[in-house]
């Protein structure tokens, strides 16, 4: 069985290559179609990959920043090909350095990060999600930071508490359950599965002083119900 994961990896590893390649090439030639074309190479990766996605609960359109637990590359990609917004994601510098594939990034003006230079990244992070903002894009974080393992969430960083108070920002939280056992680029195993999309209550940061914490007290008690499901 493992093998047959191993050889899915390969295959889905190779055809990143490709189509992201034609994504960028396509974004260079017309620059005013980024959404467009990362949304269809995402709804593409559905029928390439072969997972079965469920959904529930309504996006909130009015929302301005949308936190999400991560476990998976495949986390981006069905927010892509689901969000019914264009997204600014909140990526680290070293994606966006990658040769050639860093433009992935860099085209379509997602927010980058230097993690080594935390005052001097803070500061241009504001700038940044303004100008977004002002383009009429979401905010899109992983308040973990990095990817989990699916099951429990990390510790929440600090920074889209401070961006959201700060700018005043409602916010959406999205849980993603079971994409790592899809796509584990740290195994780098794949196979077909389910995965399941929800969309919780948004939330004013202004109306409770402890949103933070009720949030992800909100988003760890919504995964395991719906991992919970899955075993079922």
């Amino acid at each position: 069985m493992m093998i047959f994961q191993k050889i899915k990896a390969t295959f889905i590893l190779i055809q990143f290559i490709i189509t992201v390649t034609i994504v960028i090439t396509l974004m260079k030639f017309f620059n005013q179609h980024h959404w467009y074309f990362r949304k269809k190479w995402a709804s593409l990766q559905e029928k390439l990959i072969g997972y079965k996605l469920t959904i529930k609960g309504e996006p909130d359109e009015s929302a301005k920043l949308v936190l999400m637990n991560h476990q998976s590359l495949l986390d981006i990609v069905i927010m892509e090909a689901n969000y019914p917004k264009d997204i600014a994601w909140v990526a680290k510098k070293e994606i966006a350095e990658l040769t050639f594939f860093g433009q992935i990034l860099t085209l379509p003006k997602m927010i980058i990060v230097d993690r080594e230079d935390k005052r001097k990244s803070l500061v241009k992070l504001f700038k940044d999600v303004k100008n977004r903002l002002d383009e009429q894009r979401v905010i899109g974080m992983f308040p973990e930071g990095t990817r989990g393992d699916g099951k429990k969430l990390l510790p929440f960083k600090t920074g889209a508490k401070l961006i959201a108070e700060k700018l005043d920002l409602k916010v959406q939280p999205v849980v993603i359950v079971n994409t790592r056992e899809i796509v584990d680029s740290q195994n780098f195993s794949a196979k077909k599965g389910h995965v399941t999309l929800v969309y919780l209550e948004s939330i004013d940061p202004k109306q409770d002083s402890e949103w933070f914490e009720t949030l992800r007290k909100n988003m760890q008690e919504t995964l395991q119900n719906e991992l919970n499901l899955l075993d079922k």
